[in-house]
């Protein structure tokens, strides 16, 4: 196991507790991607964590393929799907870069909060456009750390950037703008086709962009 993996196998035991004082931001990113999904999609949700977001958006598509790198999160997945009697929902410790996944698999791929915490963003998008249909969608929201934020969050974000620079947070966490995003996309063969910045307390940035056809 990984430095990253062991963090976020640690995390997921309090997961879902620290993540309820954003749950503003959180539900209105799952109520915009609901206007944007069929019965008919096949879903990728990358980075899946506990699994909250696909286990509400399941009954809207025909089938959702949770991924995490962390087991513990996964586990935590699993039980929620059984007990939500969620049948359409499989969860997978696994990596995007997973070689069983094929080129041009999915309808639609989410990466909530995600792309400010991993390696090489680039290599993410790209991998996502390649896995899309024809015309899929890619659906993120992102914290957007060089924005607005309360003055209790910035305390926490400066906390945060100090103990990752001192290896006690194995991870990334990149100060971004809702620009960056934007710029990130356009390079990977993205077209952004709604967007809206959420604030409470800190801002995100929601974006649902489709795969653009290579000439």
């Amino acid at each position: 196991m990984n430095k990253s993996e062991e963090f976020w196998d640690k995390a997921s035991k309090k997961f879902d507790k620290t993540e309820e004082r954003f749950e503003y931001i959180h539900k209105k990113a799952r109520e915009n991607t609901k206007k944007h999904i069929k019965d008919s999609h096949t879903v990728l949700d990358y980075g899946c964590g506990t699994g909250t977001v696909s286990c509400e958006l399941s009954s809207q598509v025909k089938e959702i393929h949770g991924i995490d790198i962390s087991a513990e999160m996964i586990r935590i997945a699993t039980e929620k799907a059984l007990v939500s009697k969620v049948e359409n929902v499989s969860f997978e410790k696994a990596d995007i870069f997973n070689n069983k996944y094929q080129n041009e698999s999915f309808d639609v791929i989410l990466a909530f909060n995600m792309l400010h915490t991993v390696p090489n963003p680039k290599n993410i998008i790209q991998r996502i456009n390649d896995l899309l249909k024809h015309d899929g969608l890619f659906i993120s929201i992102t914290p957007c750390l060089r924005q607005k934020m309360s003055f209790f969050v910035n305390l926490q974000i400066q906390l945060v950037r100090i103990l990752c620079k001192f290896g006690v947070i194995p991870i990334p966490i990149r100060r971004i703008k809702s620009t960056d995003i934007d710029a990130l996309l356009a390079e990977g063969d993205f077209q952004a086709i709604e967007s809206e910045e959420i604030y409470k307390g800190a801002s995100s940035y929601f974006v649902v962009a489709k795969k653009i056809q290579k000439p």
